[in-house]
This record gives C-alpha cells, sequence and structure tokens, in this order.
C-alpha cells in the first residue's frame, strides 16, 4: 500500500528546514518591575528558555544536525510517521543552509547568502530563487510571509520564543529534569490555543535544545511534529562555499507561489503558527 497521495508535497515540507532551531536573538524576558508574575508562567521554566536564547544569541556561527519525524493523517484516519534529516548550518548576520535527507533517501534544501533565497529538490529536479537581501530573521519572514513557504516554529528560529511566549501562551511549565542521548536537561512544557510545545533544553553552561515536540492541538488527529537536535557545533569554521547556491545540473527553474496574493491566497495551516 503506498501512502504517497496523502503525503504532503516536498516543496511545503523543505522549509520546515530551519526549525526550531534556535531562539536566535532573543533577550531575556522577566516581569517589569511592580508587576506581579504571571501564575501560569513558572519562573524555572521560563529561566531555562532565557538562558538557551541568550545563549544562541551570543553565537556567531553554528552547525547542528537535526533528526525529524512528523505525523500525516491519512484519509482512513491513521497516522502515518514520515521524517528526515536536516544538517543545518549558520553564520550572522545573513547567511543560512539547510541540507534535508528523507527516509526515502531523496534530496531537498534551503540556501541563504546574504543577498537571495534559494530552495531546491533533487528529486523533483526544480529549484527556485528570490531576492532577499538583509538579516536571517528578515529572511525567514519573508520566505514564509511572502512566499509562502511552511516553516514550523519560526518565531524559534527569529529568536521570539522567549519573548513572545508569554503573550500567546497559556501555560508555561517545568516538567522535570531529564536526560536526552545522555544529556541532562530541562524538560519545559508551553501550552497554547494552536498546539502544546515541550522542549528539552542541556543544563549547565551549554543550554543547546535537544529535543522539541510540538503537538497540532487542533489539527485532525493531533498529528505531532517532533525534532532531536545533536551535533551541536558553536565554532564549526563553515567556508563561504557553504553559502553559495549552484543550481542542480539538469534542475528545471520554477517560481515561489507568494501567499500575499489577494484574497484567494489560501491560509496558513495552524501549525505553522507556532
Amino acid at each position: 500500500m503506498s501512502f504517497t497521495s496523502s503525503r504532503p508535497p516536498r516543496w511545503s515540507i523543505v522549509s520546515a528546514t530551519a526549525l526550531l532551531l534556535l531562539a536566535l536573538a532573543s533577550a531575556a524576558v522577566s516581569a517589569p518591575e511592580g508587576e506581579a508574575a504571571d501564575p501560569n508562567v513558572d519562573a524555572e521554566a521560563m529561566r531555562s528558555l532565557e538562558r538557551m536564547s541568550e545563549l544562541l544569541a551570543r553565537t556567531q556561527e553554528l552547525t547542528v544536525t537535526i533528526d525529524v519525524g512528523y505525523d500525516v493523517v491519512q484519509e482512513w484516519g491513521q497516522k502515518i510517521e514520515f521524517g528526515e534529516t536536516r544538517v543545518l548550518k549558520v553564520r550572522r548576520p545573513d547567511r543560512l543552509r539547510v541540507d534535508t535527507t528523507s527516509r526515502d533517501g531523496s534530496r531537498s534544501g534551503v540556501v541563504f547568502d546574504g543577498s537571495q533565497i534559494a530552495a531546491f529538490d533533487l528529486k523533483d529536479e526544480v529549484y527556485a530563487t528570490a531576492p532577499q537581501p538583509g538579516s536571517l530573521d528578515d529572511t525567514i519572514a519573508h520566505f514564509v510571509d511572502d512566499l509562502g513557504m511552511r516553516l514550523p516554529m519560526a518565531p524559534i528560529l527569529q529568536g521570539r520564543l522567549a519573548r513572545e511566549a508569554p503573550e500567546w501562551a497559556r501555560e508555561i511549565r517545568y516538567v522535570e529534569a531529564s536526560a536526552i542521548a545522555g544529556v541532562p536537561c530541562d524538560h519545559v512544557a508551553i501550552r497554547g490555543d494552536w498546539e502544546d510545545v515541550q522542549l528539552w533544553i542541556a543544563r549547565g553552561d551549554r543550554p543547546l535544545p535537544q529535543r522539541i515536540v510540538v503537538t497540532y492541538t487542533r489539527a485532525e488527529g493531533r498529528p505531532q511534529f517532533w525534532a532531536q537536535l545533536r551535533s551541536w557545533d558553536l565554532a564549526p569554521r563553515v567556508k563561504d562555499s557553504a553559502f553559495a547556491f549552484t543550481p542542480p545540473e539538469g534542475a528545471a527553474k520554477i517560481a515561489f507561489r507568494p501567499r500575499r496574493l489577494g484574497p484567494q491566497a489560501p491560509q496558513e495551516p495552524a501549525g505553522d503558527r507556532q
């Protein structure tokens, strides 16, 4: 039995790439002086989120490997898991590369070189480019809001999680101290109106995210998206050539389909609100 027809198009998945990674520029958050703390926001959980954000905000260059799994609800109601591995490279202020290998062996990716965004898919033999001078945060916003590409948990990539989570979350809780792949972690849970998020953040002087799970509570079947982050390197010395895009041989150039096309433009799925 084939599940191909009930799997999202690859071009709707390729940008899920840069995923959560990283509260790339978030500042620490605390209640203003004289203002009562929110009883639904646990102080220990917020400290863990802030420490993660502060470390990543100081990091000028990094690489990380991310193993991803996501549920796709089939037409007969069963949830089927698909997945991929992404190798992400970041150099501040304006370089990004994500290379994705799906479980079926197909490869795709996204490259930002400071002046243009490129997305490619070797299986379908297509690629697309769009001009985009600016910062990583500007590029992520343009990629999602203007080009209509999916990027779950974009606020984390844009460095807004610690700052904005108290605004959209109904609860932010510290669950427990636990371990992921042998790394001692703080387990933090965030409950929102559209999805529930769990993060495992390493303890100690390298508070890097080790695992993230998102449950889309308003989607049919409550599918999940999870990511295991490993092989962190905060001083990788990535070569300039890694951020240069060369169209794959034999690939056809296609256009991004901008979202802002007027009243008929499709609405973003709830799962991308995170």
